[in-house]
């Protein structure tokens, strides 16, 4: 559905009305589109993956960036060659013929949550918790709310330098042709460190790794209001495509650390729903704010308060587990082996205190 409706908003908008461009990029690939494609696929790789959750979901998030490092190239000479409404419809072929394709071939059917009652038969193995109604001590939904919060308090700063960074370029001087190569080089390390920050979090956990990453780009987010020379930009730029790339993929880990696996089918696009939220306003925000003061200096540092936010929800909800990755399973487990071909279907076994 996703794949077939940003192939109709590509279509739709290159019609070149105001209305069509709307209502194809908000509406057909923004809400319909994008909306039914990632979310649903980083909750499918996070069942797919348990040990090396956090590295997997950051490959699968860092699609983006390497777009963000090929495509230009190849629009900017189909535009040039062809004309833009051209590009939008071969792009919606590429996606049609791409998309749908490999989703048939790699997308097989999740694992069950618990194991139990699939259509595959064979013997399963599964563990399942007893129901809690306390995580990090707090409720459940509490927990939640302080999370979603808290992603709207960095996606916020986070929207800043990813729309502004080529038009404060030029508003200190700088060509924005050169800051269209900064915004490029910020993607890269993004891609590199996201790999990086997926391995930290298969270490550390969810909520360390938004801590650390949250805190890496509010220093990054400063030091733009601290340096004006075109090398110096290069390198916070670089900085701040270090410090923000990893914080999304920990939101989903997180979740996936503190509450029970069935459960992710909605808190995880909660989460998601409530940080691009975040990012919508930042962009606007640090727009209104600039067109009011006339530089860029306020919306940097209207960034930096939201960040500061975001640390001191993080950092509460941290010292509450300081023990290390949260687990689900704390007390004790019962374990069912379920053998469908078998004449006693279940064989019930008591473990305690399994990690």
């Amino acid at each position: 559905m996703g794949t077939v409706m940003v192939a109709l908003g590509l279509a739709l908008s290159s019609t070149g009305h105001v209305w069509a461009l709307f209502v194809g990029h908000g509406v057909l690939i923004g809400f319909l589109g994008m909306g039914a494609i990632y979310p649903p696929l980083v909750i499918y790789v996070s069942r797919r993956f348990d040990r090396r959750r956090g590295t997997a979901i950051a490959l699968i998030s860092s699609g983006q960036y390497v777009a963000g490092m090929i495509w230009p190239a190849v629009f900017e000479r189909l535009i040039a060659g062809a004309g833009w409404r051209i590009a939008y419809l071969g792009y919606a072929g590429v996606v049609l013929l791409g998309v749908l394709p490999l989703a048939t071939l790699f997308l097989y059917p999740a694992p069950d949550v618990f194991g139990a009652g699939g259509k595959h038969a064979g013997t399963r193995h599964v563990a399942i918790p007893e129901p809690r109604t306390r995580v990090l001590g707090l409720r459940p939904n509490v927990v939640q709310a302080i999370i979603c919060a808290a992603s709207v308090c960095c996606c916020v700063p986070m929207a800043i330098p990813q729309a502004h960074l080529v038009a404060f370029c030029g508003d200190i001087g700088i060509g924005t042709a050169t800051g269209a190569t900064m915004l490029s080089v910020l993607l890269g390390c993004a891609f590199i460190s996201r790999q990086l920050w997926g391995a930290f979090a298969d270490r550390h956990g969810g909520l360390k790794t938004v801590l650390a990453g949250s805190a890496f780009q509010a220093v990054s987010i400063g030091a733009f209001l601290l340096t004006q020379n075109e090398a110096g930009l290069f390198v916070v730029a670089a900085a701040y495509g270090f410090g923000f790339a990893g914080i999304i993929p920990a939101y989903v880990v997180s979740i996936r650390d503190l509450f029970p696996p069935e459960e992710a089918s909605w808190r995880i696009p909660l989460v998601l729903f409530t940080a691009m939220s975040g990012m919508a306003f930042g962009s606007w925000f640090a727009g209104r704010i600039y067109d009011h003061f006339g530089f860029y200096a306020p919306a940097f540092g209207s960034g930096v308060m939201f960040n500061l936010v975001n640390l001191a929800l993080v950092g509460f909800l941290v010292m509450r587990h300081p023990q290390g990755r949260p687990r689900i399973a704390k007390g004790p487990v019962t374990a069912y082996v379920i053998d469908e071909d078998a004449p006693l279907p279940r064989v019930e076994v008591s473990l305690d205190n399994m990690p």
